[in-house]
């Protein structure tokens, strides 16, 4: 396994990250705890879930699936990395009373206790805001989030789904309070979805935030799709489906089937490999179902992709260019 500092902390994480989500919903506990076991044996450390993870009636599964893991003993928990996320709303489904969602103090001293118990542990790695606020001051999330770590709740604050100038905006805050700031961002980035080259990775990279792409595969369409689709009959279902209606987007999905089975590459692998080579990323978020998808993930951390592989994939994908150049003169 390879490691990296995420963004200018001191903290050294693994190359890939084991994403949860599917963990109750798709996968269950036995098998869950299970490729979290394969995942530590093959040397990743960075976990990442969130409260709402579970979904529906069963917000919260996920992480009490992580904690009965921990429970387990043989130095789970203090060789894992755990970074888990606050902003949904944890009330039951309906419910509309307020303050169980979002990220005013109240909610973020309410969401944070209710994790570290589903979790069985004392403090979380990364506590990461899941989505912007609109509504609460920045200043009033970073008391809250300073008191956490006072308290020894928690040890670095991560962002997901922020644009550019709220990682600005939330950083220079911070920086007025004296606090070390954001340390992360999840953001949706993949070959297919480049959008956060223009401004999310750049103003990342400025702040010395460390860049987890989610969606590595976008849906799967980057993990041989059409392949699957002839071979087996296996068809695509949700977004992916949707996407591959647009004649365009599948064109752009043939076309990198075609380049890959030339050079007989795995569509899944090298879409990651290729998250590996992009300036600012840390590491993708994987999130197997099985432990067969988690080895496939793994052998991406070995893939050398030659230049001319990496030219190909730009052609077929073209990244939107940097800002303000890509809009402007």
């Amino acid at each position: 396994m390879k490691y990296t500092q995420l963004g200018r902390t001191g903290l050294e994480v693994s190359r890939l990250v084991l994403g949860t989500m599917n963990f109750g919903p798709q996968t269950d506990e036995s098998d869950s705890h299970a490729i979290m076991d394969a995942a530590l044996a093959a040397g990743i450390n960075y976990f990442d879930t969130a409260n709402v993870y579970g979904w529906g009636e069963n917000k919260g599964r996920t992480e009490q699936i992580i904690g009965t893991w921990f429970a387990q003993g043989g130095g789970r928990r203090d060789k894992t990395v755990l970074a888990t996320k606050v902003y949904g709303n944890m009330a039951g489904d309906g419910d509309t009373w307020p303050n169980h969602h979002k990220l005013s103090a109240l909610n973020i001293r309410r969401a944070v206790d209710a994790s570290l118990k589903r979790l069985q542990t004392d403090y979380i790695d990364i506590y990461q805001f899941h989505h912007v606020d609109r509504s609460t001051p920045v200043d009033e999330i970073w008391q809250a989030i300073e008191v956490l770590i006072q308290q020894g709740k928690i040890l670095y604050a991560g962002s997901s789904n922020f644009p550019g100038w709220k990682i600005a905006q939330a950083n220079e805050a911070a920086a007025r309070r004296g606090q070390v700031g954001l340390v992360s961002e999840q953001c949706l980035y993949n070959l297919a979805e480049r959008r956060a080259e223009m401004e999310v990775i750049p103003a990342a990279q400025e702040y010395g935030l460390g860049v987890i792409p989610w969606s590595p595969l976008h849906g799967g369409l980057l993990g041989g799709v059409l392949k699957k689709e002839a071979t087996s009959g296996r068809r695509a279902s949700g977004r992916s489906a949707e996407a591959l209606a647009d004649s365009t987007i599948r064109g752009q999905i043939q076309s990198y089937e075609d380049l890959l089975d030339k050079h007989g590459l795995a569509p899944g692998e090298v879409a990651l490999a290729w998250l590996l080579t992009r300036p600012g990323v840390t590491g993708p978020i994987v999130g197997p179902r099985t432990a067969e998808q988690l080895e496939s993930a793994l052998r991406a951390l070995e893939l050398e992709l030659s230049d001319e592989v990496l030219s190909s994939l730009d052609e077929i994908f073209p990244g939107p260019g940097p800002s303000p150049e890509a809009f402007a003169w």
